[in-house]
């Protein structure tokens, strides 16, 4: 595909495991969706690296980044309680763990 980079959502166990990624090219990026805009807890930092060191297993790091797995304008529409704090924290959190994965 001519695309450049692929945005795909891994936040629960329905994504599936991260074996798949073994196709991408050299030269895409992927950038995980590991943090859930929908549930109102803050996920670790210990556990977002767990799962970056464990898709890099099937894809080069440098080709790796991080996201929320979906735009938190779907939680406001559901009413589903993560707040404009929480969300925030999550944001605050993806630019955390990215500076400690691949610097600044």
């Amino acid at each position: 595909m001519k695309v450049e980079t692929y945005f795909l959502e891994y936040d629960n166990a329905r994504a599936g495991t991260f074996e798949p990624l073994r196709f991408v090219p050299r030269g895409k990026l992927v950038v995980l969706g590991l943090v859930a805009s929908k549930v109102a807890v803050l996920e670790t930092v210990d556990g977002l690296k767990r799962r970056i060191e464990e898709a890099s297993r099937h894809i080069d790091i440098d080709q790796l980044g991080l996201s929320p797995q979906c735009g938190f304008s779907t939680s406001a529409s559901e009413h589903i309680g993560v707040t404009e704090e929480m969300e925030r924290a999550k944001l605050a959190r993806i630019v955390e763990v990215a500076r400690e994965v691949w610097g600044t």
